[in-house]
């Protein structure tokens, strides 16, 4: 299993922003998955996910910012993503995620 981490959370206010970093595939989408989760824990009013620095997410990464955006709904936390790089952008794009999740 992956030990490299491919998340950082930060809050600043009412935002908790999830960056996410190089690769997230099946063998670390954990941490993307725990670190949403902290950041839901927190009760912010809006969750971001950075996709600045991300090169590269699987159908298992897509799933857990899907966990994410649904538990994020249910608790009335505004959940985008943010800045994907080209790559990237076309993997939501032919995913259909960027249909049902906000691009801020």
């Amino acid at each position: 299993m992956s030990q490299e981490r491919v998340t950082t959370l930060d809050r600043a206010g009412d935002t908790a922003t999830v960056a996410l970093h190089g690769e997230v595939d099946v063998l670390n989408v954990d941490q993307v998955r725990q670190a949403l989760g902290e950041a839901l824990a927190g009760r912010p009013r809006q969750i971001t996910v950075d996709l600045t620095d991300l090169s590269f997410i699987d159908s298992t990464g897509l799933g857990a910012l899907i966990f994410g955006f649904q538990r994020s709904r249910d608790a009335g936390i505004a959940f985008r993503l943010s800045r994907p790089t080209r790559g990237v952008r076309q993997i939501l794009v032919l995913s259909g995620l960027l249909e049902v999740i906000e691009l801020a």
